[in-house]
């Protein structure tokens, strides 16, 4: 399985690829949407995408519209990670296309028992 971590903090990144790297993802990172769209251009197709909603160059929303918007990825699953919480953002993210919504902070299990509800996660590393 693989996954995308698009957040503009490195250290947020840091921290979500050690534990999708602990439940056997490869992972590739982005530093706002932008970046995130060029690496899914450029082949690296993830199986899950977990997206900040606010960055720099192309915010997590505006990237969670355009992956909807392309017919190649509709399978790619899509999670907010974000400090948004307003009632009306996340159910703006989840209309969009987004499949789950995690506020910050949030815990390693929180991450993993979102990705195990979505499917990404062999039953052996939970």
């Amino acid at each position: 399985m693989r996954a995308l971590i698009i957040d503009d903090s490195r250290t947020m990144r840091s921290i979500l690829r050690r534990i999708v790297t602990g439940v056997g993802f490869e992972t590739a990172e982005a530093g706002d949407g932008q970046e995130a769209l060029e690496r899914m251009e450029d082949g690296f197709v993830p199986d899950v995408c977990l997206v900040d909603w606010n960055m720099p160059v192309m915010d997590g929303y505006t990237f969670v519209t355009r992956v909807r918007d392309n017919p190649e990825w509709r399978n790619v699953t899509l999670m907010m990670v974000t400090t948004e919480s307003e009632h009306a953002q996340i159910v703006r993210a989840l209309a969009a296309g987004a499949h789950e919504y995690v506020i910050k902070p949030f815990t390693p299990e929180a991450i993993v028992e979102k990705l195990d509800l979505l499917g990404l996660i062999a039953r052996e590393s939970v």
